[in-house]
Order: structure tokens, then C-alpha cells, then sequence
């Protein structure tokens, strides 16, 4: 039996069902929650610009590059695309979520992750390498992946949030292991503007920058097809939103992905336990008004 149609998002009923409202509206899967799955990858204009860009990069090994976008603007997602793209052309891929370290833990994070884990099994948790032992493991890692013939790439995720320069000079010293000919590593940074504005007081490391790439928010148009493509991927075979509620997510979201993912997934959770067969404008802005009171952001 469906759930009363004065239904809150914060009514415990709600948080119950979360999961189950799939099949109500004869989904095989959930279409909108966070999930790097690359068949929800959605190739809008400017998501496909960023991964060609990023492809550009890696393919004709110029170096790093830096991707920019808004707070939930898809930057990840790019690179786990790009990953499962070239996957057959390069790697390992190296993912470093949570930049904000020292850079003495940086460096020796990575000489770590670079090495494997066959050394990674000989070195205590939690433990420091001093900051000669990591060059040398990061060196003599990346000659050992250049005779293997890889291509490592190196994800530092959240850039924006590295405030120390002196961790981001780490970074650019890097790139000097690649004067070797031979050599070959990408590294990609991704962050917000802020992470402009602090490459920019590094003007060697942003001469550096073999490419630059930006994210922008998703058109009216293209926000429509976003959801329409995600819910086809999830199994859908009818129309959940009407018209006028895409175009009310539009507004609401501002073309922001993550945002989009957070109305349309609530607006289709409330329906479900209202018994409702189609969405409208007005269900998608009530959602929208809840998120705000609940100070969902």
C-alpha cells in the first residue's frame, strides 16, 4: 500500500523505502544515486570536451593537466571514464582523494601506492618514508613501469583544497622525472576555480600544464536528456517526468549533475510513496523546498 501523499522526506517511512522504489516504476536498477558506473556516463558537450582533452594528454604523454568544475560538476566521474577508456593504454591509475597532506606525506603516499603492493605488504601502516627513500622509490617505480612499458597516471582529487604551496611545488617536482626520455607518467589534478587561482601563484607549474580543461553546467536541454539517459540505463520503459518537471530540475539543479541526481532520485522516492504514475513540476519544486528545510545542500 502506498504511503499518504503528505509524505516528508524526513518521515521515517521514506528513509525505509529508499531502496525499493525501483520497482514501482519498473526500473532494474537506481538510476540517480552517486555511482562512477561508466554506463551512466552521460556525454554532454562539455563532459566530452573535458575527456578528449584528458585522452589528448595521456595519448601524447603531454605531461599534466588540470580539470575544473564546480562542486559536484562530474570531474570524477571524467577521470574514472577516462580510466576505463584507456584502460588498455595505460596505467596503473593512481587515485589520491584526499590531498590535503604535508609534502614529505604526499610524496612518500605515493612512492608507496607506485611501488605495489608488494612493497607496500613490507612497509608498516600509517608509516613516513623520509623524503629521499620516496624519490628514490617513485624513480626507480617509474623505470620499472617504463621497462614494463606502462603509462601510470596520477589522479589528485580535491586539489583546490592543497593550501600549502610547498605541496604543490611537490607535485610540479614530480614532472621532473619525466626529463627522461623514456620516462613516461600523466599527472591530472582536479578541483574547483580556487585550484586556478593557487596554480597561478606557481607560474612554473602552470607553464607546465600540458592541457587545461573546464566543466560547465548542463543546458536546460541537455539537464532533460541527462535524466532521461540516466533512467534509460537504469531499465526505464515509461515517462516519469513531465515536460514541465524536467525543466523545473533544470532550474532548480542549475545543470549541476550531482544536483540533478538528488531532486530527480527524491522526486521519484516521494512518488513511489504516493502512488503516483507521472511527476509534475509541482513534485519535483516540493522536493526541492524539503531539501531546503532539511538543509540538504
Amino acid at each position: 500500500m502506498a504511503a499518504s501523499t503528505n509524505a516528508k522526506l524526513g518521515n521515517p517511512t521514506i528513509k525505509v523505502v529508499s531502496g525499493m522504489y525501483s520497482q514501482h516504476w519498473n526500473l532494474e536498477r537506481p538510476p540517480f544515486e552517486s555511482t562512477l558506473d561508466p554506463d551512466f556516463f552521460f556525454p554532454s558537450q562539455t563532459h566530452q570536451a573535458a575527456l578528449l582533452k584528458l585522452r589528448y594528454l595521456i595519448e601524447n604523454q603531454k605531461g599534466a593537466g588540470v580539470l575544473v568544475g564546480a562542486t559536484g560538476a562530474g570531474k570524477t566521474f571524467v577521470a574514472r571514464r577516462l580510466a576505463h577508456d584507456l584502460s588498455q593504454q595505460a596505467g596503473p591509475w593512481l587515485h589520491l582523494p584526499f590531498p590535503q597532506m604535508s609534502a614529505d606525506d604526499l610524496l612518500s603516499d605515493l612512492a608507496i601506492r607506485l611501488a605495489g603492493e608488494s612493497v607496500m605488504a613490507g612497509i608498516p601502516p600509517h608509516s613516513l618514508l623520509p623524503r629521499s627513500s620516496a624519490l628514490r622509490l617513485i624513480e626507480q617505480s617509474l623505470d620499472e613501469h617504463t621497462r614494463a612499458g606502462h603509462h601510470p597516471v596520477i589522479i589528485v582529487d580535491d586539489a583546490h583544497l592543497i593550501d600549502d604551496p610547498a605541496t604543490l611545488q611537490t607535485l610540479e617536482l614530480l614532472l621532473n622525472f619525466q626529463q627522461s626520455p623514456q620516462r613516461v607518467f600523466s599527472l591530472i589534478l582536479l578541483g574547483d576555480r580556487l585550484l586556478l587561482s593557487r596554480l597561478s601563484r606557481l607560474p612554473r607549474f602552470e607553464d607546465r600544464l600540458g592541457i587545461r580543461a573546464m566543466l560547465h553546467s548542463l543546458s536546460p536541454d541537455e539537464t532533460a536528456r541527462y535524466v532521461r539517459f540516466r533512467l534509460e540505463v537504469a531499465g526505464a520503459r515509461q515517462t516519469m517526468f513531465d515536460a514541465a518537471a524536467l525543466e523545473e530540475i533544470a532550474l532548480l539543479s542549475g545543470g549541476v549533475p550531482r544536483r540533478i541526481n538528488r531532486l530527480a532520485d527524491l522526486a521519484l522516492l516521494v512518488g513511489y510513496a504516493d502512488g503516483r504514475q507521472q511527476l509534475t513540476a509541482s513534485d519535483v519544486a516540493n522536493v526541492s523546498e524539503e531539501l531546503a528545510v532539511v538543509g540538504v545542500d
